[in-house]
């Protein structure tokens, strides 16, 4: 008999990609920590790889050229360790331009929290 009941790690790291946005689009950097693992990588276009959750705090609180805004996530999927979402980004600018954005995120979970974030942006390259 198959078990109708969902699989509860994909459940934990769908709720951890969910809290993630919940804690960037109401800028509480103080609770990066809860969803980082200190070990951590962001790759991100345009900057180097954000290395430790010190230098993705850094990038939220001083460098991200967002000022406010909210991520609406279309999808999310995941198994046991990755996690993969997309969706839109609307928001402002620090210079107080309208953004917005078509994104899509990749996830590496370990213990209940992020340990690398690679974000993609749908935008002519080639």
């Amino acid at each position: 008999m198959i078990d109708p009941r969902p699989d509860t790690a994909d459940e934990s790291a769908e709720t951890l990609v969910a809290e993630l946005f919940d804690v960037i689009d109401g800028c509480r950097w103080n609770e990066l920590g809860s969803v980082f693992a200190d070990e951590c990588t962001y790759c991100r276009p345009g900057y180097d790889p954000l290395v430790s959750l010190p230098r993705v705090e850094q990038f939220y609180r001083r460098e991200r050229i967002i000022d406010s805004g909210r991520h609406q996530i279309e999808h999310i999927v995941s198994d046991t360790h990755t996690v993969a979402c997309w969706g839109r980004f609307v928001g402002t600018s620090r210079k107080g331009e309208s953004l917005n954005e078509e994104f899509a995120d990749v996830y590496r979970v370990r213990e209940g929290k992020i340990v690398f974030r690679k974000t993609y942006f749908f935008r002519a390259a080639i």
